[in-house]
C-alpha cells in the first residue's frame, strides 16, 4: 500500500471553502478601500490644477477655494441621508445610486464654464461620493467587533492611501498631457469602474438585521445619537482633525505653487509625502492595537496633533525654515490620521451595533462638516501667504486635544 494518501473529500471541501472565503475577503477589502477613497480622489486629483482653473474660469483664489466648501456641503449632508437608508434597505443599493450621482457630478464639473456652475456640480458629485466612506465604515461594523473594526479600518486606510498619494501625481500629469477638464472626466471613469465592481460583492446587512422603523423615525433618531456624549466626544475629536486636514488640502496648492513657486508636478510629490506618513501611521496603529488598545493610542495621537499644529503655526507666521518650515510639521500633523481617525470611528460605532449606518452617517457629517468651516476660513484668511492655512491647522489640533480632555473629565465625573 502506498504511503501517499489522497486527501479526504471533507478536507478538500474545507480547503476550497477557505480559499473561497479568503478570495471574497480580499475582494471586499479592495472594494471597501476604493469606496473610502472617493473623498480623497474627488479633492486631491484636481489640487495641482487649482491655479489653472482660477485663470481658466476668470475668477480669484478665494472663489476657487470655495469649491471645496461646496463639495463638503454635499459630502457631509449626504451622509445623513445614506446611513438611515442603508440601515433599512441594505448597503448595496445606496452604493449603486451614489456612484451614479458621482459620475453625473464629475461630468458636470468637466463641462463647467464658470465657478458657480462648478460649485453646483461639486455638490452633486459629493452627494454621490459620500456614500463610499459612510457605507464602507458601516459594512466594517456589520462584519467585525470593536478592536477588529479598528484594525480593519486601519488596514483599509493603509490600502486606500494609494488614492490620495497618487491623486495629485496623476492630476498633475493629466493637467500636463490633457487639461483640467480631463481630471474630472477621469473621475467619472473611476466612478463607472467602481459601480460595476460592486455588482459581485455580497450584501453585508442581512434582511433580519435591518431596521423596520420608518425613515422619518430613523432621522429623528439622530437627535438621540447627538445626545450621547460618547459618540459626540469621538466625533468632535475626529472632526477637528478633519478641519485641519481640509485646511491643508485647500491651502497647500497656493502656498506651495504660488507662494514658493513649486511646479504642479512637484507639488504632487510634496502632497504624496504626507499620505505616505498617514499610511505608515495606520500600519503602526494596526500593530499596536492588541498591545496598547485603541483608546490610549487615540489620546496620544491628539496630543501629538496639537503639538505639531502649534509648531506649524509658529513656522508659518514668522517664516521659519522657508518651505521646509511647512513641509516637516505638516508631515507629522497629517500622519496623526493613523492614530486618530480609525480609533475614534471604532470607539464611536462600538456603542451602536444596531444603528451603525446612522451613527456612521452622523460621524461623517460632523467630520466633513468641520471641513466646510475650515476650508471657508482658509479662503477668508487668504493673504497670499501660508499663514491662514497654518493658523487654522494649529487651532484644529488644539481643538482635538481639548475635546478629548473635556470628554475624559466628564467621564471621570460620572
Amino acid at each position: 500500500m502506498s504511503s501517499f494518501q489522497r486527501p479526504s473529500k471533507a478536507a478538500t471541501l474545507t480547503a476550497g471553502t477557505e480559499t473561497s472565503r479568503r478570495t471574497t475577503d480580499l475582494r471586499l477589502l479592495l472594494n471597501l478601500s476604493a469606496l473610502m477613497s472617493f473623498a480623497s480622489i474627488s479633492t486631491d486629483m484636481y489640487l495641482p490644477a487649482l491655479p489653472t482653473i482660477t485663470r481658466a474660469l476668470h475668477t480669484d483664489t478665494a472663489s476657487v477655494e470655495l469649491t471645496f466648501s461646496a463639495f463638503l456641503i454635499g459630502f457631509s449632508s449626504g451622509q445623513l441621508i445614506w446611513g438611515p437608508i442603508s440601515d433599512r434597505y441594505g448597503r448595496k443599493l445606496p452604493i449603486a445610486i451614489g456612484m451614479i450621482l458621482f459620475i453625473i457630478g464629475s461630468v458636470g464639473c468637466a463641462l463647467s464654464i464658470n465657478v458657480s456652475q462648478m460649485m453646483l456640480w461639486r455638490v452633486i458629485q459629493a452627494l454621490g461620493a459620500c456614500v463610499g466612506p459612510v457605507l464602507s465604515r458601516a459594512m466594517v461594523r456589520d462584519l467585525y467587533g470593536r478592536e477588529q473594526s479598528a484594525k480593519m479600518l486601519s488596514t483599509l486606510i493603509l490600502i486606500m492611501g494609494v488614492a490620495p498619494l497618487a491623486g495629485p501625481l496623476i492630476g498633475g500629469q493629466v493637467l500636463r498631457l490633457w487639461s483640467w477638464q480631463g481630471i474630472f472626466w477621469s473621475l467619472a471613469l473611476v466612478g463607472l469602474i467602481t459601480l460595476f465592481s460592486f455588482r459581485r460583492l455580497p450584501e453585508s446587512l442581512p434582511h433580519e438585521q435591518r431596521t423596520s422603523e420608518p425613515l422619518k423615525q430613523t432621522f429623528i433618531g439622530y437627535l438621540q445619537l447627538v445626545r450621547d456624549p460618547r459618540l459626540i466626544g469621538y466625533a468632535l475629536s475626529g472632526g477637528f482633525f478633519y478641519a485641519g486636514a481640509y485646511a491643508f488640502i485647500v491651502g497647500t496648492p497656493f502656498a506651495y505653487i504660488d507662494y514658493y513657486h513649486v511646479s504642479p508636478q512637484a507639488y504632487g510629490w510634496l502632497f504624496g509625502i504626507n499620505i505616505l506618513g498617514m499610511m505608515i501611521a495606520n500600519f503602526v496603529n494596526s500593530r499596536l492595537l492588541n498591545r496598547i488598545g485603541s483608546e490610549r493610542i487615540f489620546h496620544r495621537g491628539t496630543w501629538a496633533l496639537a503639538f505639531f499644529g502649534l509648531i506649524l503655526s509658529l513656522c508659518a507666521w514668522f517664516g521659519l525654515g522657508g518651505i521646509w518650515g511647512l513641509i516637516v510639521p505638516v508631515f507629522f500633523y497629517m500622519s496623526m490620521n493613523g492614530f486618530i481617525v480609525a480609533n475614534s470611528v471604532a470607539g464611536a460605532l462600538a456603542h451602536f451595533p444596531q444603528r451603525a449606518g446612522s451613527a456612521s452617517s452622523l460621524l461623517g457629517a460632523m467630520h466633513y462638516g468641520s471641513g466646510i468651516l475650515s476650508a471657508a476660513l482658509v479662503s477668508w484668511l487668504s493673504d497670499g501667504t501660508p499663514r491662514g492655512m497654518a493658523l487654522v491647522m494649529g487651532l484644529a489640533g488644539v481643538g482635538s486635544l481639548a475635546t478629548v480632555l473635556l470628554s475624559n473629565a466628564k467621564a471621570g465625573s460620572r
